[in-house]
């Protein structure tokens, strides 16, 4: 069993994985910003401060074998300055491999994100082939974080995820869960754009993968469920895990552009209609398998709410 560093470890993916690698028998340096959080046996938990003020990385590799790095800002928003992104995902990202590779750790996994490789949507299915062409500040300073850690002579594997689902989950789509809970109908059924998400259980599987296989370390895959969604398709599985039948209606996809903008929340309509499918067919043939039932997995995430009274 490995001896492995977890940075971000109170995050959303952060949990996750420090849950699944101590279940398998690893032993766990968690590392937080603040006061080390509780956690369960096999876990060391540590505090390293704020990135953006500077990290010594040097007592938290020593004696790991392994570095799984997720701390980070891990979206883009409005009032984040551009330095900002790039001390706290490029330079201690940086400053963190180069402790790592003097420390001798056998490999660093970067959890990076699509947006290191392309906007929030792209019409052409994406593939780790396609040249990076991050369109945003956080996209950017992701992308320069994956240079730094390739330049930083570590032994390295960089996993591009897209949007990560499951139990607990912020953001846009556990928006779109209380949408779905709303007892009416909804009118998303003429929505066709697909979408490439990642779930938990996949996203995790796929770090252990990369750290168990030598023939990993140097390479940068793209990680996403097999099957891409539409967003009808999103909407009725979290209504089936809600124990709601889908009750969708097929409204012109543009009427609700309309709306949308008239309402002054136009800057939405690429969340609900734009598409960003990305191939995970590298990491499957170096031998990753995941669970393809995306629909299924959706439904096991809502399924909590409905636990706890959600009704119809």
């Amino acid at each position: 069993m490995s001896r492995i560093l977890v940075t971000g470890a109170t995050g959303f993916i952060g949990r996750a994985v420090v849950t699944s690698f101590t279940a398998a028998g690893h032993d766990v340096r968690a590392a937080v910003r603040h006061a080390p959080a509780p956690f369960g046996p096999r876990v060391e938990a540590v505090a390293h401060g704020d990135l953006g003020a500077g990290v010594d990385w040097r007592p938290l590799v020593a004696g790991m074998d392994a570095v799984i790095h997720l701390a980070g800002i891990a979206h883009a928003g409005p009032g984040i300055a551009q330095a900002r992104y790039d001390r706290v995902n490029r330079q201690a990202t940086a400053e963190l491999a180069s402790a790592a590779q003097a420390a001798g750790i056998r490999r660093l996994v970067l959890v990076s994100t699509i947006r290191a490789q392309s906007g929030p949507v792209a019409e052409p299915v994406l593939t780790e082939a396609d040249e990076p062409r991050p369109t945003d500040p956080y996209g950017r300073s992701k992308r320069a974080a994956e240079i730094a850690v390739c330049r930083s002579g570590v032994p390295f594997t960089v996993l591009r995820p897209v949007l990560v689902y499951g139990p607990g989950v912020k953001g846009n789509l556990r928006a779109l869960t209380r949408v779905a809970a709303l007892p009416i109908p909804l009118p998303f059924g003429a929505f066709t754009n697909r979408r490439s998400l990642v779930s938990m259980e996949n996203l995790v599987a796929a770090i252990a993968h990369t750290l168990r296989n030598d023939t990993s370390s140097g390479e940068t895959y793209v990680v996403a469920d097999p099957q891409p969604v539409s967003l009808a398709d999103m909407v009725a599985a979290l209504r089936n895990g809600l124990g709601k039948a889908p009750r969708l209606i097929a409204v012109p996809p543009g009427l609700i552009r309309f709306g949308l903008s008239a309402i002054g929340r136009g800057h939405n309509w690429d969340q609900l209609n734009g598409q960003l499918i990305v191939d995970p067919a590298k990491l499957i043939a170096a031998g990753w398998r995941p669970n393809p039932d995306t629909k299924g997995a959706l439904a096991a995430m809502a399924m909590p709410a409905a636990a706890q009274g959600v009704s119809a």
